[in-house]
């Protein structure tokens, strides 16, 4: 009918708006946005973060194999794309050195250099075809891209954000750690001026520093003293600004000063052509049509896609739910993905390697005074002025530089080492994880470090589950709080009751170890109870049949029922039971006329004081047990 479908329409209406606003947050802060209370904090740090996306850009493509000018492409097409997708309004989207470095093994391995050498005909020596090599790498990179934001996208559009909790804290900070580490040691060619060779799969980084110390007699002292130079300079001046941060309008521009006072004396000395130092080399000026993907490379590069769209998801979502919770807003975890997805699906096809957040540049966009995602879009059109006309004053710049600037920014990653002590304290089976994922991370590729610490994670979960604590609490006297009663000495039993509590879900594999913690706790045989229930059953041989096939269900149910003890010696009462799995042992068939659903109680303490009431009534009867539920206690 009429009215039925204007129903209809009025219902659905709010639905699309709510779902359009959702899947396009743009839409719904850019009306309401304040010129006045924004403006200037999104400009001052829009710059700030611009300035930084230059030196990170130029180094991070380095190691992701492709020519520095794609790491401009990279900061500047997916940071557009999360402006209208994103939810985060502190992150900042680019460039990051442990995903470059993960790109840098998947172009690096399916295009090595050694596909590339060609021989020269004057004297006869291998000479590598640079442009061949890059044009191929830029392929491989932008369409392993393209399928990390398929496999984004496609995530958050399942509702499947919640997969990033299956990353804990320490098995993120140990495999951050670890990448770190492969980041340092892939810049060490570039810090002494030797080549190395290209080692890929298990040992690789072993076999990396091997190589690098058999090389080092060949060590190029003019990139040797760059690096020390732009270390000293780096370090010195980014500590002063930790120091006077208060102090300072905006962090000084270190990185973007060392490059250009680098370029600069690096053309004036020519560095390169009298003393053999490795510059950037060719940076093409201006924007790049979109180019399609190579399909015929995904299924090559589909795990090292997923590693990578995941590994991605956890770095972006854990800042954006930081900094969310620090200033009051809510991220979405499912529109996070999406926006993530979009940002490498257009990037990939824009010729750009896979990006994510950077926590330093993050940090810089907060505290500069960015309040929005506005800060985005100033930092691109920034980007987009150093492609159209400044980007190419930098190809002398010397490649030491480059490794120095991604030495420094790495700090943020190596205090994660303070986690050793911390984790010793406070919980040695995350320590386990944090450990077996930075090894697993070193010694093994990041794809199969990321397989094999997200195994052994799961693994902890198990062996947790499996052996838990098990508790019996006691009443603070004068109040109805209900503690351990080996953990604190004011805590008092209770005559005649039992109150039992164990500390993980149970569920079919830990359920016989429940039922040996809870006899040996409550000191109740239920084995022996059952004995004396079939000596029972045979005197009463000559009572009605009905009443005894009654007694058998009763002992079947105490025998499935592993942790009730049997009735008419001891009662079992539920405490703080969720509604779900009471519904779960209903269908069941748990309840029943001798486990009734009045055993459940909201709280101990009413469970409690109904015990010592049928005490009052029965006291030859045994103790009284009172299993505490938490929410997903009972499987």
């Amino acid at each position: 009918s009429y009215q039925s479908m204007k129903g209809l329409s009025m219902c659905s209406v709010p639905k699309l708006k709510r779902s359009v606003l959702g899947f396009l947050p743009v839409l719904s802060w850019l009306p309401r946005y304040s010129l006045r209370d924004n403006a200037l904090g999104d400009l001052t740090s829009g710059i700030s973060v611009g300035i930084m996306h230059l030196p990170m850009g130029l180094a991070y493509s380095l190691l992701a194999g492709t020519p520095p000018v794609y790491g401009l492409y990279t900061s500047f097409y997916p940071v557009l794309v999360y402006i209208i997708f994103g939810t985060s309004k502190h992150i900042s989207m680019g460039t990051f050195a442990v995903t470059s470095l993960m790109v840098g093994t998947v172009t690096q391995t399916l295009a090595p250099n050694s596909n590339y050498m060609t021989l020269n005909g004057t004297n006869g020596t291998a000479v590598l075809d640079s442009t061949a090599l890059y044009n191929d790498r830029v392929q491989i990179a932008s369409s392993l891209t393209v399928l990390c934001g398929i496999f984004q996208f496609a995530m958050g559009l399942l509702q499947v954000g919640f997969i990033a909790t299956y990353l804990s804290d320490p098995l993120v900070r140990g495999y951050t750690t670890g990448a770190g580490i492969q980041v340092v040691l892939s810049q060490l060619s570039s810090t002494f001026g030797i080549s190395t060779s290209l080692y890929t799969g298990p040992l690789s980084q072993v076999y990396l520093l091997i190589d690098v110390c058999r090389h080092l007699p060949m060590t190029n002292i003019g990139a040797v003293v760059i690096t020390l130079v732009s270390l000293v300079v780096l370090i010195t001046v980014k500590e002063l600004n930790t120091c006077y941060a208060k102090k300072l309008p905006a962090p000084i521009p270190i990185e973007l000063i060392v490059i250009i006072v680098g370029t600069i004396i690096s053309y004036y000395a020519n560095l390169n052509g009298l003393y053999k130092v490795a510059v950037v080399g060719q940076i093409p000026r201006g924007l790049l049509a979109p180019r399609n993907p190579d399909i015929s490379l995904w299924g090559s590069v589909a795990g090292s896609a997923f590693a990578l769209a995941i590994v991605g998801y956890a770095i972006s979502i854990s800042l954006g739910k930081t900094f969310g919770l620090k200033h009051g807003y809510k991220v979405d975890s499912n529109q996070e993905l999406i926006a993530l997805g979009a940002c490498n699906l257009v990037g990939g096809f824009f010729q750009c390697h896979f990006v994510t957040p950077a926590l330093s540049r993050s940090l810089l966009q907060e505290t500069t005074g960015g309040k929005t995602q506005m800060v985005g879009l100033v930092s691109s059109v920034f980007m987009l002025i150093i492609i159209l006309e400044i980007g190419t004053l930098f190809q002398q710049l010397p490649k030491a530089v480059l490794a120095c600037i991604v030495y420094v920014n790495l700090k943020g990653i190596f205090v994660q080492f303070w986690d050793i002590p911390a984790l010793w304290k406070s919980n040695k089976v995350d320590l386990m994880v944090w450990l077996v994922t930075l090894v697993c991370t070193i010694l093994l590729n990041l794809d199969m470090g990321l397989a094999v610490a997200v195994a052994f994670s799961i693994i902890t979960v198990i062996v947790r589950s499996q052996l838990p604590n098990y508790y019996i609490l006691g009443r603070v006297p004068g109040t109805e709080i209900y503690l351990d009663i080996d953990a604190y000495e004011e805590v008092k039993e209770i005559p005649g009751v039992i109150i039992f509590r164990s500390s993980t879900t149970m569920y079919y594999t830990n359920a016989e170890l429940y039922l040996d913690a809870l006899q040996k706790k409550s000191g109740i045989d239920t084995g022996k109870l059952i004995t004396q229930k079939k000596k029972r059953e045979a005197e009463e041989k000559r009572q009605a049949k009905t009443e005894e096939n009654k007694a058998k269900k009763e002992a079947k149910k105490l025998v499935l029922k592993i942790f009730c003890i049997y009735w008419t010696h001891c009662l079992t009462l539920f405490v703080s039971t969720p509604v779900c799995v009471v519904e779960q042992l209903s269908i069941a068939g748990f309840f029943c006329e001798s486990i009734p659903k009045s055993c459940l109680f909201a709280t101990v303490h009413d469970a409690v004081l109904h015990t010592l009431s049928q005490v009052s009534c029965h006291s030859s009867m045994l103790p009284f047990v009172v299993l505490q539920s938490t929410p997903n206690q009972l499987i």
